[in-house]
């Protein structure tokens, strides 16, 4: 990956990021359209700049806080961030500001900052404020000339704030920035319009319904695109990609169909700026009047409106902003005078430095490209991930069973725990295997209903309505196959399968790893196998992210939030909660994160009762501030001697008359739920991956109509890595497992945990060695397209 030595970080251990500020002064503020999650990214970079010695200041309002000064720009305090994490909108306040776009303003907004000896600027805003943040650096020089000149600030003043350094995290609950994966609050809308979605299904089936649906995206199709994937929608209309002439037809045609095939409902996505190959408008109004002129459908219309950008950010939202807040005050405060401006931002799962013009000049080529009708570079240039969708969606919307099969057969089943988001994978595996003209069957009850012969074949139909759905509804156990080879053998026998898609958690792993075992012994056994991890541990090797996990977080979040508000009335009180995940404290983690937890305690780290000690006496002091109240998460199986009870007991021993504790099982409430935007559209995507391969493997092992497939890569694991998905052999992993913990033996989100300490105010050192270089949006997107 390509860099650029200006803002390469030193690649030593900076056991000195406490001293990394001192002097510095760092001034955030919040621009342009609210978004869920900004709060995150303001506490991360008030509670970080601090700890590295840097003083922090609050902007208020924006743009218009940094020209009028005076009581806008605060400096910030530990505490001042704290309850912020759960927040929606922007607590410092956001504003359209006319003022900074006139050079009189910009002085002023300069004048401002260098009286507080402010050089460090964190912009929290879409694509319009982070430019307008550049046109202030590129001026900065000569803004100080002008201000020393007309003897508002002194020479010595301008000397010492020679030069400006920005940062920006992009705000926008469109994810209408290229470059960046996901934008800070887009997660949270998806949660937002997925609520109604599913509400308005229900009603909609009561009284065989089509719904519209409009919502926002006025140049950017992604929550319109999302949003379909993730219900099933029946068509959406998204600005990069209008429908061709004639969609009149088509449209109707399709909902027939849909109606035809059993269902009581239908469903229409209509971003707000959808337009015709023309380019003229398509509104929400216009199809609704089509659909009951032609087909006499009973037609509602539901525009979302600023409901999108309500409510509280989901736990994705809180710990992105939290990352890319951390990632920020590193990349200020490592600048020089020849830094570019550039955008932290995530790509996969992996924290980035791009330069800020660049990714603004890709944004404004799609613009460009729509508006000269070259609609395919526009879904080009919106990125890899945005490209899978829209061909995802496509295929399982508009591309019809074909007429002569395949001849193959393939068998799909859920093993180990219910996780959220199974029954999305379930569906796209189905379907897409009809389009590839495969015969479908659904095994009830894992591994066990393989052997009894709980194998039926399932239709397009069979799986309607699906993706909304938790749990597994086909049926899961934990049961491995190893006793049943004979059963299962003659069962795949019997049924003519060619080819397994095994959906589950450690012991789709497990038992698929049995499987190949067993082939030496079962021919029947010698068929493809794709594994696609589901388990709320997110503990299987070879993906950073299981299908489930991100339903299970949001759940112990929301809990977690509800906790914190009941502790923060009752004041001097500590809460300890209990996870679930086995061995593996990824839940944990990542909901002690989302939460602001002080503690979160898990098997890979381990602790000592020095460790316990250490965090009584820091919740103790915390006790002295304005912040009375504490929440300490616990992994169930971290420690077996250290346990809840042994913990709560632990605390309320030591905190006496300081602090009184509670504690909290969550248990199984974390394997319920409806499935998160996240989940619906990660198991819609694997599924639909999954079956490609397996088809293809299939075609490879076929010699004289029968399959033969004895090879370590006709087994494999379907797993996020990084920036894609990649597709591993089972026997490869096994060497990267700990099977009597049922782990991984190396775990990506471990790196993270010096970040949630320092967030909880402990005085630990940060190991900034793996530091995020500035790569070249350019470059990034070569790379890519060969992934």
């Amino acid at each position: 990956m390509q860099t650029d030595n200006t803002m390469q970080g030193t690649g030593k251990k900076h056991q000195d990021a406490q001293t990394l500020g001192v002097g510095k002064a760092i001034a955030v503020l919040t621009s342009g359209g609210d978004a869920q999650g900004m709060n995150a990214a303001v506490r991360a970079v008030v509670r970080v700049g601090i700890y590295t010695g840097a003083k922090v200041y609050f902007v208020h309002e924006g743009y218009q806080g940094l020209v009028d000064g005076g009581d806008n720009i605060r400096e910030a305090t530990w505490e001042s961030v704290s309850m912020m994490l759960q927040l929606g909108g922007t607590v410092i306040g956001s504003a359209r500001c006319q003022d900074f776009r006139g050079r009189e303003g910009r002085l002023k907004a300069a004048c401002n900052l260098v009286k507080k000896g402010i050089t460090n600027l964190c912009v929290i805003g879409g694509d319009g404020s982070l430019t307008g943040a550049d046109t202030f650096r590129a001026e900065w020089s000569g803004l100080l000339v002008d201000l020393v000149k007309a003897g508002r600030i002194t020479a010595d003043e301008a000397k010492k704030s020679s030069f400006l350094n920005i940062v920006g995290m992009v705000g926008s609950i469109d994810n209408d920035f290229c470059g960046t994966d996901m934008t800070i609050g887009t997660d949270s809308a998806l949660h937002r319009i997925m609520e109604i979605v599913d509400a308005i299904t229900t009603t909609a089936q009561s009284h065989q319904r089509t719904f519209v649906l409009e919502v926002m995206g006025r140049h950017c199709g992604y929550l319109a695109l999302v949003t379909a994937l993730a219900c099933g929608a029946d068509w959406v209309f998204i600005p990069e990609s209008p429908p061709e002439e004639n969609w009149e037809e088509h449209l109707c045609r399709r909902l027939t169909e849909t109606r035809g095939r059993g269902s009581r409902l239908n469903i229409i996505i209509v971003a707000e700026g959808a337009i015709d190959v023309h380019g003229n408008a398509i509104t929400s109004e216009d199809i609704k009047n089509l659909v009951v002129k032609r087909l006499g459908y009973d037609t509602r219309v539901t525009v979302l409106g600023h409901v999108q950008r309500g409510g509280t950010p989901s736990a994705f939202d809180r710990i992105l902003g939290s990352r890319m807040g951390v990632e920020a005050v590193m990349a200020l405060l490592e600048g020089t005078s020849d830094t570019p401006a550039c955008v932290v931002s995530l790509s996969g799962n992996q924290a980035i430095r791009l330069p800020l013009m660049e990714c603004v000049q890709v944004t404004k080529d799609v613009t460009q490209a729509m508006n000269e009708k070259r609609f395919e570079d526009a879904i080009k240039l919106r990125g890899r991930s945005f490209e899978n969708n829209w061909n995802v969606y496509r295929t399982l919307a508009h591309i019809r069973p074909p007429s002569t099969k395949s001849g193959y057969n393939i068998a799909i089943l859920n093993v180990g725990a219910p996780a959220a988001g199974m029954n999305a994978a379930v569906r796209s595996t189905v379907r897409i295997g009809i389009i590839q003209g495969h015969r479908m069957f659904a095994v009830h009850d894992g591994f066990e209903g393989l052997a009894k012969g709980q194998i039926e074949e399932i239709g397009w139909g069979g799986v309607g309505g699906w993706t909304g759905q938790g749990g597994s509804r086909l049926g899961t156990k934990r049961v491995l196959p190893k006793k049943y080879f004979e059963e299962i053998s003659a069962n795949i026998s019997a049924f003519n399968i060619h080819g397994l898609v095994i959906i589950g958690g450690f012991e789709a792993f497990t038992g698929s790893l049995e499987l190949m075992e067993g082939r030496s012994k079962f021919e029947e056994l010698c068929i493809p196998i794709v594994v696609i991890p589901a388990t709320v541990s997110n503990n299987v090797p070879g993906s950073d992210f299981s299908v489930g996990a991100d339903t299970a977080l949001n759940t112990i979040t929301t809990t977690c939030d509800r906790i914190k508000q009941s502790a923060a009335g009752t004041k001097r009180r500590v809460f300890i909660i209990e996870t679930m995940g086995g061995y593996c404290g990824y839940l944990a983690t990542m909901a002690g994160f989302a939460a602001g937890a002080d503690a979160a305690y898990i098997y890979e780290e381990r602790f000592s009762i020095y460790d316990l000690q250490l965090n009584v006496e820091h919740l103790t002091e915390k006790m002295k501030t304005t912040v009375k109240r504490g929440l300490v998460l616990r992994n169930e199986k971290c420690n077996e001697n250290y346990s809840t009870d042994f913990i709560f007991n632990l605390y309320s021993e030591e905190g006496k008359g300081i602090f009184d504790c509670r504690k909290n099982v969550l248990g199984h409430m974390q394997q319920g739920g409806t499935p998160t935007p996240f989940d619906r559209n990660f198991g819609t995507k694997m599924g639909a991956k999954a079956v490609l391969w397996l088809t293809g493997k299939i075609k490879e092992c076929s010699r004289h109509g029968r399959i033969f497939a004895n090879t370590a890569d006709s087994a494999c694991l379907l797993g996020m890595r990084k920036r894609s998905l990649v597709f591993q052999p089972l026997m490869e992993l096994k060497e990267q497992t700990d099977f009597e913990h049922r782990l991984p033996k190396e775990e990506w989100w471990l790196k993270l945990r010096p970040i949630l300490k320092i967030l909880a105010k402990y005085n630990i050192s940060l190991d900034t060695s793996e530091r995020a270089h500035l790569e070249h949006i350019t470059r990034k997107r070569s790379v890519e397209a060969h992934i």
